[in-house]
């Protein structure tokens, strides 16, 4: 199986513009992504994507391969173009803005082969470790079946804890495999209804019955959406930094 693994990144964040160069300890925030998804030994090609001149320089620059592609709506679309240049049996999406998240988390997107209808789709979650977290409608919350298949996913916090609050709610983490057959899906299908109102294309899939499977992931419950994020996840990567040393 050939499998290919994409970084997206973009420089128009509205929240924090030209975020995937935002410094973390002595290093571009894209570089972070490419170093630990580099430590996943099973990838044909590792590429960053991006609409980006700028951030493609700083890739070159550190030794990565990139590909640039159009202006996208969102980072399954990005995914998707590149889909249509490189060959690759599956591509794992790791977005660039998730430097916390190591190869061994990574690899759990990767099944041993693609399903005989040629349908494969599979993301990342953890746990939440502070309530706080949970409200904040930055952070996607996502609710499984017991075979790890994706109910809902919610700015809001889901579900709500009206009988029982034992409960661990889950994050949504931004690492995730598609199988050729599933791009080809997401991108010939229209927007629905759900979709539009929660702003999240994982429903391309779930509100038209594809089979999403979430699976627990042990890294840090810390993307970086904002320069508040950005100093936080900062030091956590200087923690562990020194505790490798």
């Amino acid at each position: 199986m050939r499998i290919a693994c994409v970084i997206p990144a973009r420089s128009g964040s509205t929240r924090f513009p030209n975020k995937p160069l935002a410094d973390i300890c002595g290093k571009p925030m894209i570089q972070w992504v490419w170093e630990h998804s580099s430590a996943v030994t099973i990838f044909d090609r590792i590429l960053v994507a991006t609409d980006s001149d700028e951030i493609a320089d700083r890739v070159k620059a550190f030794g990565g391969e990139y590909i640039l592609t159009l202006e996208c709506e969102t980072a399954t679309e990005r995914l998707y173009q590149v889909s249509r240049l490189v060959d690759a049996d599956l591509y794992v999406m790791v977005n660039g803005d998730e430097p916390l998240v190591y190869a061994n988390d990574i690899m759990k997107c990767i099944p041993e082969a693609i399903p005989s209808d040629g349908f494969y789709v599979s993301n990342l979650m953890t746990d939440f470790k502070d309530p706080v977290q949970v409200i904040d409608p930055t952070n996607l919350k996502v609710v499984t079946n017991k075979n790890g298949e994706c109910l809902f996913i919610s700015r809001s916090p889901i579900p709500f804890p009206k009988g029982s609050a034992d409960f661990t709610y889950k994050k949504f983490v931004g690492v995730a495999a598609y199988s050729k057959k599933a791009l080809d899906f997401y991108h010939n299908t229209e927007k629905g209804m759900i979709e539009t109102i929660e702003e999240n294309d994982s429903f391309r899939f779930i509100e038209n019955g594809v089979k999403c499977l979430y699976l627990n992931a042990y890294c840090s419950n810390m993307s970086v959406d904002t320069p508040k994020d950005l100093v936080e996840v900062s030091k956590i990567m200087r923690q562990n930094m020194e505790r490798s040393v």
